[in-house]
């Protein structure tokens, strides 16, 4: 008989905070939370001409966000890009 021996969990992934699974993603005007710490802030070239797309990180629990402020998408705003 031979012995398995328990393999080792998978670390969990991070949760996202309230704050952070609360914010709609993907509407322009979507309000984000007050946990979020501003980073940088860069133009980017659309059809339409030039967006800006401002990166933030949640001081609770650290999701890396985007937010892209397209007037003429709707469906611009918040999109999160890392953990």
């Amino acid at each position: 008989m031979t012995q398995q021996t328990p393999s080792t969990p998978e670390p969990a992934k991070r949760e996202l905070c309230d704050g952070c699974a609360g914010i709609q993603r993907n509407w322009r005007k979507a309000p984000g939370h007050p946990e979020l710490v501003q980073g940088e802030n860069r133009q980017e070239k659309r059809r339409q001409g030039l967006v800006s797309v401002t990166k933030y990180r949640c001081d609770n629990c650290g999701t890396r966000w985007e937010y892209e402020n397209d007037k003429t998408n709707q469906k611009a705003g918040w999109s999160v890009v890392g953990r």
